[in-house]
């Protein structure tokens, strides 16, 4: 599955609640997505949200189903500081 970044902007503080994250939870796992985490703007306005999905189709839908916003969504690609300076010599070693 590929990996997407959904910015959300939201017209009032967003209020999260044990049933609402647990219903979009039920609705990924029933849709083939999934949540893995999100950013919260300080003024709670704004979230980052990434996901694994199979396209960005099936993400629209999904906001549209759950009445949430998809401002804009982009298809990323993991990038992380280990994938610079760790290197594994051809015996498995690690290289300094």
């Amino acid at each position: 599955m590929a990996l997407f970044v959904i910015e959300r902007n939201f017209a009032e503080q967003l209020e999260l609640d044990p049933e609402g994250v647990a219903g979009t939870v039920d609705y990924n796992d029933d849709h083939e997505l999934r949540w893995l985490f999100s950013f919260l703007s300080a003024d709670r306005k704004k979230t980052y949200c990434l996901y694994e999905a199979p396209n960005p189709e099936a993400l629209l839908q999904a906001a549209a189903d759950l009445g949430l916003p998809a401002d804009a969504i982009v298809e990323v690609s993991e990038v992380n500081p280990t994938m610079f300076t760790t290197r594994q010599s051809a015996t498995g070693h690690l290289d300094g």
